[in-house]
C-alpha cells in the first residue's frame, strides 16, 4: 500500500490501456477495501489481457463464465460484465478523442488542499459530472464517488495531504 501511495497515486497515467485498467479496477473496488484490488491486480492484468480494449470487449459470455470461476480475482458477474461493457464504450470513443482525453477534461480546475483525513473529500461536481456523461457514453460502475477515487488514481488532481511526504511530486 505504500509503494502504491508513493509512486502511483495521484500520478498521471498515460495510454488507453492504463486509462481503462483503473476505471475497472475502481469499479471492482466498489465496497472493497482498496488492498484487496492491490492483492488480485497482477491477476486482473492478465486475465483482461493488459485491459487491451478490443480484447476486453469481445469476452465472451463463456470468458465471464470462466472468469466467475478464477479466485486469483474478484468474481462478480456485474463488475466483470461492467468491465467488457467498458472496453466496448472506450473503443466507442475513440472518434471523439478517447477515454483519456474525456476523463481528462472533468480534472478540476483547482486541486483540493486537505489538511487532515477528516477533509478528504469522496466526491465532487468534476466526479458527478464524470459519472454522468460516462454513463451516457454506456459505461457502468461509474457512479461520482467511484469517479473521485479514479480521479484521484490517475492524478487528475494531486489527492494528498498537504504535508505528505508525496504531495507535489506527481510527474
Amino acid at each position: 500500500m505504500r509503494d502504491y501511495h508513493d509512486h502511483e497515486w495521484g500520478h498521471p497515467v498515460h495510454g488507453e490501456a492504463a486509462h481503462l485498467e483503473r476505471l475497472v479496477l475502481e469499479g471492482f473496488q466498489a465496497g472493497l477495501s482498496w488492498s484487496t484490488i492491490l492483492t488480485k491486480r497482477e491477476r486482473f492484468r492478465e486475465v483482461f489481457s493488459g485491459f487491451e480494449a478490443e480484447t476486453v470487449a469481445a469476452l465472451t459470455d463463456d470468458d465471464v463464465e470462466r472468469l466467475m470461476a478464477d479466485p486469483g480475482i474478484v468474481r462478480n458477474r456485474a463488475k466483470i460484465e461492467a468491465a467488457r461493457r467498458n472496453a466496448a464504450a472506450t473503443i466507442a470513443l475513440r472518434g471523439e478523442g478517447g477515454l483519456e482525453a474525456m476523463l481528462r477534461a472533468y480534472a478540476p480546475t483547482d486541486s483540493p488542499a486537505p489538511a487532515t483525513t477528516e477533509e478528504l473529500g469522496t466526491t465532487s461536481p468534476e466526479s458527478t459530472a464524470l459519472s454522468k456523461a460516462l454513463k451516457k457514453k454506456g459505461f457502468a460502475f461509474v457512479g461520482p464517488t467511484t469517479m473521485y477515487a479514479l480521479m484521484e488514481a490517475l492524478g487528475l488532481f494531486d489527492p494528498h495531504l498537504v504535508g505528505c511526504h508525496a504531495r507535489g511530486s506527481a510527474s
